[in-house]
Formats: structure tokens, C-alpha cells, sequence
């Protein structure tokens, strides 16, 4: 009996089948869009046909860059993408990675070889980029003289400043003529020495952009020296002229408003500016008023007049407890003295004689000696007997010794 594989095995086989063609992992189809469908999950299923045949297609979510486009029905479209068999239903179908208008495809060809040449030389390169001065004063505008673009630009730079010059040169951005047109407008602007060009027009097809994606035009916007905004198209819609200016806005009103500030915007800030600057002076001065009153209060305090006057009362209270110190000195002394003063009356001599005492003396040859006992006189002996009164002069004619136990 023959080799039997299962239905996985066969459709695995052909899958690999297909991997390993590589026409088919790398296939440009040309046909009719029919059954497109976008799911919410991001994914775009449709199918392409032409009058023989129908082949399936999808473009997943993360492949959506390589579509610049809303896909209808009946559009022509080249899909650029593999082709491959999905497992499940056994069928193939082409996964897209790129989707073009047909038509755009030799044009398309040229602009991803330009890019690629370009890009290699290094003219992509953010270290080339010039910045964008902030308060521009003159802005020149590379772009055609009627349209849509000049008129935002025009509106959208009058609303946020009108205090900035536009100096518009009258491009051709379309046909014949117009990289020349596009590329003497850069030139003249630079020497007119302005503070930023905007170069752009409205969107349209490839074939209305193409005067942006000569290499001309990229070299002129490369070696100017003023920073280039390069506005072309809707937002979608890329140039190679985005690649090489120094600033892309995605459409001619966004390159206004990255051009040009803000006058209101730059109004408010200096009012809020103006107010935060005076909240500030008036802590300032009401912290330095606070600082002058601790200074006067403190200055108040070490003043040298007030020092003289707290030494002074200082001086006074010293005074004041002297004096009370040295009457307490006094009073004691003149206590200690009157008790003194007592003592001495109770034995001074003329307070005893007072008290009917006498005090005897006698001459005893050049000195005067006071006589206490009998054996101290001799009969005939002059002695002074002192009384209270006065003195009596005596001669003694007897003694006699009276003793007496104490």
C-alpha cells in the first residue's frame, strides 16, 4: 500500500514548497480590489482580480505603513508582499506588505531609489539638522502664489503673529519648470537671510508631488544655510523633501504654526511672568520690612545708650545695696559698739568712784603706782586718793591688814 500523510502534512509540504520560491516571497500583483473588508482587529482582507482570475489577499495590522491609502472597491493597485498556502482552509493567498495605486508603480520605483541613494549619503542624517529658531522674524515661503497652502499659512501666521514677515516667492510646484522654480525661490530667500523657509504646497497625486522628490530639490534644501520646514501634501503623503529639511510638518498650516510663535501664547506667559516677578518683589519687600523691624528692635536693644542706661541702673541698685549693706555694717557696729560702750561703763574707774569706791595712788620715785595692799605704804607716805569729786592728798600714820577668804 502506498505512503498515506494527512491533510497538515500536505498543506505543510506545500507551505515549504512556497517558503522556498523566491519569486513568491518577494511578488509584485497587479489587479481590481473586490470583497475589501477592514476588521477591527486592524487586519484588511480583499481580494485582487482581472479578467481571468481572482487571488485572495491580506494586509496585517503591523503592515499598515506600507499603505497610504483607503482601499475601495474597484480601485487598481499593485501589492507588493509573498505568497503563501494558510493551513487551516488549505488555500493560498498573497500577504501584502505594500499597496500602491497602479500607475504610481515606475514613479514609486524612482522615489524609493532616490531615497535609499540619499539616504546613504548621509543627507537623512539628524546631525545635519539645523534647529528651528524660536522667535522667528522673517519667514520665507517657497510655494505657489494661489491654493489652499498659502492661504493657512497666511491665516495661520496673521492669528499667532502679526508682527512676523512673510516673504512669499511664487513657486511653480507642479509640471514642467517646477524643480527649477522650487530650487530658485530656496536660493533667493537665503540671500534675503531670513530666519526660516517653509517649502511645501496642497496634497495631491505622486505625480503633482514630484517636483519635491527630485534630487535637485533635495540638494538645495541640504546645503541651504537657513532651516528649511519642508509642509508638502496632507499628512500621509511623504517627500524626499521631508527626509532632507531640517523640520517635516505634516501639512502647510502645521509648518505656519511650527514657524512662526505664538504672540498671545509668548502675551501670557510675560503677563504670568510679570505677576509671579511682582508676588515675588512684594515677599521681598514685606521679608526686608519684617528683617528692618528685628533690626530696629535689636538695634533698640544693643544700642550703646541703652547700655549706659542698664549699667546706670545697674549702678544705682549697686549703690543702693551698698548703702543698705553698709547700714546693716553700721547698725551691727554700732550695736557691737554700744554693747562695748555698756561694758566699759560697767568698768570704768569713774563710774566706780561714782559708787562711793576710791582709788588710791602713791608717788613711787619717778612713777605713780596704784596702791591695792597695805604693804605697799610705809607711815608717813603722801598718797592721792582719788574720789568722784576730786583728789585728796593723805599721809599715812597706820596700816592695818585686814585679810579676808575669798
Amino acid at each position: 500500500m502506498a505512503n498515506v500523510y494527512t491533510v497538515k502534512q500536505v498543506n505543510m509540504y506545500i507551505k515549504n514548497m512556497f517558503a522556498q520560491d523566491f519569486m513568491l516571497n518577494r511578488i509584485y500583483v497587479k489587479g481590481e480590489v473586490s470583497n475589501c473588508k477592514y476588521h477591527t482587529s486592524g487586519h484588511i482582507y480583499f481580494s485582487l482580480k482581472d479578467e481571468s482570475g481572482t487571488i485572495a489577499c491580506v494586509m496585517f495590522a503591523g503592515q499598515r505603513g506600507g499603505l497610504s491609502f483607503r482601499m475601495c472597491e474597484g480601485q487598481q493597485v499593485i501589492v507588493f508582499g509573498a505568497v503563501s498556502i494558510y493551513e487551516r482552509s488549505g488555500s493560498y493567498q498573497l500577504y501584502a506588505k505594500e499597496i500602491r495605486l497602479d500607475g504610481e508603480g515606475v514613479l514609486y520605483e524612482r522615489f524609493q531609489a532616490l531615497k535609499r541613494e540619499l539616504e546613504e549619503m548621509g543627507m537623512f542624517a539628524p546631525e545635519y539638522k539645523k534647529p528651528i529658531p524660536s522667535f522667528a522674524r522673517t519667514v520665507g515661503v517657497v510655494t505657489a502664489p494661489t491654493g489652499a497652502a498659502v492661504r493657512d499659512i497666511m491665516n495661520i501666521s496673521r492669528r499667532r503673529n502679526p508682527f512676523v514677515q512673510l516673504i512669499l516667492y511664487p513657486a511653480q510646484v507642479q509640471g514642467e519648470g517646477a524643480k527649477e522654480s522650487i530650487i530658485r525661490g530656496i536660493r533667493l530667500l537665503e540671500q534675503k537671510q531670513v530666519d526660516v523657509i517653509i517649502v511645501g504646497r496642497g496634497g495631491g497625486s505622486i505625480e503633482d508631488l514630484w517636483a519635491f522628490n527630485e534630487e535637485e530639490v533635495a540638494r538645495a534644501i541640504f546645503n541651504c544655510q537657513v532651516p528649511v520646514i519642508s509642509a508638502v501634501g496632507h499628512e500621509t503623503d511623504t517627500t524626499i523633501s521631508d527626509y532632507v529639511a531640517d523640520l517635516r510638518a505634516p501639512t502647510p498650516s502645521a509648518a505656519a504654526e511650527l514657524a512662526v510663535w505664538d504672540y498671545r501664547l509668548y502675551e501670557n506667559q510675560m503677563y504670568e511672568y510679570r505677576m509671579k516677578l511682582v508676588r515675588r518683589m512684594e515677599q521681598q519687600i514685606s521679608m526686608s520690612r519684617m528683617r528692618l523691624s528685628q533690626y530696629q528692635t535689636r538695634f533698640r536693644y544693643l544700642h550703646p545708650g541703652t547700655k549706659l542706661r542698664e549699667q546706670r541702673q545697674r549702678m544705682i541698685d549697686i549703690q543702693e545695696e551698698f548703702q543698705m549693706v553698709m547700714e546693716q555694717k553700721l547698725q551691727a557696729a554700732r550695736h557691737r559698739l554700744a554693747i562695748q560702750v555698756e561694758r566699759m561703763n560697767g568698768l570704768s574707774p569713774l563710774r566706780k568712784l561714782n559708787q562711793g569706791y576710791a582709788y588710791v595712788e602713791k608717788q613711787w620715785e619717778d612713777e605713780k603706782k596704784t596702791v591695792r595692799k597695805t604693804d605697799q605704804v610705809r607711815q608717813g607716805d603722801t598718797l592721792s586718793i582719788y574720789v568722784s569729786d576730786g583728789v585728796i592728798r593723805a599721809e599715812v600714820t597706820d596700816t592695818q591688814n585686814l585679810s579676808y577668804e575669798m
